[in-house]
């Protein structure tokens, strides 16, 4: 079967019913996308189909044929990270780090699709799970990829 990962043509010999999640981390050795719970509820598996938010771990690889697929692997590079991976470190969002590639793939599927999200779109899209409760990180890290200039308050001074 051949399937469109991150812009190129990739063979691979997969059972049709094989979840994309295990196509990419086995076959193709692509490791950014993470296996979370299996049941497509965390979110940690998060890639784009088609340039919508889709959880590999129950999408069955035959069902891709002839659409686009975008891992965490293309989003940006070092040299040239993506606004959402720049946002990422500015706003300190990672802390254990296993879910970002979920949560960095459908903040992604939404600034495409909402280039200036409100707290209800954002609330809305971003169903991923982080353990560390990085959520409200998450949110003005997402307001500042979109250039909606986050005001941040200061913290109150401990006495």
């Amino acid at each position: 079967m051949e399937l469109q990962i991150n812009g190129q043509a990739v063979q691979v010999d997969a059972d049709p019913a094989m979840p994309l999640l295990w196509v990419l981390r086995d076959l193709l050795n692509m490791t950014g996308t993470k296996f979370g719970c299996g049941v497509a509820a965390c979110g940690a598996c998060t890639v784009r189909v088609d340039g919508q938010a889709v959880r590999a771990c129950v999408t069955p690889v035959a069902t891709l044929a002839g659409r686009r697929i975008q891992t965490i692997e293309a989003l940006g590079t070092p040299a040239r990270p993506h606004a959402l991976q720049q946002a990422w470190i500015a706003e300190q969002v990672p802390q254990c780090g296993y879910c970002q590639s979920g949560m960095l793939m459908a903040a992604a599927a939404l600034l495409e699709k909402t280039p200036k999200p409100t707290d209800a779109d954002i609330d809305a899209a971003m169903t991923n799970i982080c353990r560390c409760g990085t959520y409200q990180r998450v949110r003005l890290a997402i307001k500042r990829a979109a250039g909606m200039g986050v005001a941040r308050v200061p913290a109150k001074k401990r006495s």
